[in-house]
């Protein structure tokens, strides 16, 4: 099973979410009170955006949206709003606000 840990920052405590089925990360992040911030929740905005510590390779890989964003972002790191876990996946997926 794959856990999501959030790393504690300005918007909140550390918070570690198993999440054995994988799922959106902007759900999880919802229904867990994570400590990243949202605003659009479409990949136009980029106040989501998150820096992999470990376990880039337990997401799926970015859609199109998050693709042409990221970039324009500074290149690195991910958006919450668009990044999935892979379903049925071992390991730990270590995330950060960039916004801190």
């Amino acid at each position: 099973m794959a856990t999501l840990v959030f790393v504690a920052n300005r918007f909140g405590a550390e918070k570690r979410i198993d999440v054995p089925e994988g799922g959106e990360v902007v759900d999880i992040c919802d229904h867990y009170f994570a400590p990243i911030p949202f605003s659009c929740r479409s990949a136009s905005c980029g106040t989501c955006q998150v820096e992999v510590l470990e376990g880039e390779d337990l997401l799926e890989p970015p859609n199109a949206e998050e693709a042409d964003l990221i970039p324009l972002l500074g290149g690195k790191g991910r958006l919450a709003c668009q990044a999935r876990v892979r379903p049925n996946v071992e390991g730990v997926i270590k995330l950060k606000s960039v916004l801190v």
